[in-house]
């Protein structure tokens, strides 16, 4: 069963045999991503207008339309997961770096530098490029926010474009310690939504999701932080990695999902804190009044 599994998500020919053309793979080209993102954007953009037009406040049903969602996916995160973790495994296990001396580097400077040069091909690509399709999938929950009158839309629509855009960016410039930054995503999302998909169907949970996603955001935010800085340790250092460019393209987008994330959050505190103030004040004017009677 290990075996079968392993030879499936790391050794099959086509997963080994991988390579990053814009020729023979879908939505491999910068003319795909321009347009699916700007159809996205705008038909994101037309539904929310026409839910504002129409005075709609109140969510509209979606039944078990978003708990199947999450639950594709949690079981897509999954098999990203555990398929990028076996190939950088076998990546390993076939390179030797450390100890047949063919280069300096080791396997943990390889998952935050690639070499200058490196080409998108292989297996850790194939379960990049499995990645990117991935965020295809996740663009429909910004339209399920939307449906559901969910507070922080243009954010939650810019943060789910934005990471199609960086996936392929990855791709396109075989940007360094990608490795890293989807495991640690695919793994947060299998999470995050297999408790999404656990409350949808009514199991029991603990009050709110909050603590999950909450959680595992911080979880990616530190990986991006440690993966940044030792991107940049290894690049001025070491002589250099793959993916400077597009480097510099994901800083700036993590800076936003980071001023988004705070603002969001910090702004969440502040309406429930102001709210429990309230409800506190009237509880007081209650028992005042009941002693006065």
């Amino acid at each position: 069963m290990i075996r079968e599994i392993n030879y499936w998500l790391s050794e099959h020919p086509t997963i080994v045999g991988f390579r990053w053309s814009h020729a023979k793979l879908f939505g491999s080209t910068w003319s795909f991503l321009i347009s699916a993102l700007s159809i996205y954007l705008f038909s994101a953009m037309a539904l929310y207008a026409i839910l504002s037009l129409s005075n709609r406040r109140r969510p509209i049903p979606l039944g078990p339309i978003p708990a199947i969602h999450s639950l594709l996916m949690a079981m897509v995160s999954g098999v990203i997961f555990l398929g990028i973790l076996l190939s950088t495994v076998a990546e390993i296990r076939d390179t030797r770096w450390a100890w047949r001396g063919r280069t300096r580097n080791t396997p943990i400077q390889w998952l935050l530098c690639f070499p200058p040069g490196t080409r998108p091909s292989g297996r850790v690509f194939f379960w990049s490029y499995a990645f990117y399709l991935s965020r295809f999938l996740h663009l429909s929950r910004a339209y399920l926010a939307i449906l559901r009158r969910r507070r922080a839309l243009v954010a939650r629509v810019f943060s789910h474009g934005a990471l199609v855009a960086m996936s392929f960016l990855w791709l396109e410039f075989s940007q360094s310690f990608q490795v890293l930054a989807i495991l640690s995503t695919t793994l947060a999302y299998a999470v995050v939504f297999g408790y999404r998909f656990w409350a949808g169907v009514g199991l029991p949970v603990a009050t709110g999701s909050a603590p999950v996603v909450l959680a595992c955001q911080c979880m990616m935010l530190f990986c991006n932080f440690f993966c940044h800085f030792g991107f940049i340790f290894m690049h001025f250092g070491k002589g250099g990695c793959s993916g400077i460019g597009a480097w510099i393209v994901n800083t700036m987008l993590n800076a936003i999902f980071l001023g988004v994330f705070l603002h969001f959050y910090g702004k969440r505190d502040y309406y429930y804190g102001s709210n429990r103030g309230r409800y506190l004040v009237l509880q007081n004017e209650i028992e005042e009044k009941k002693k006065i009677n």
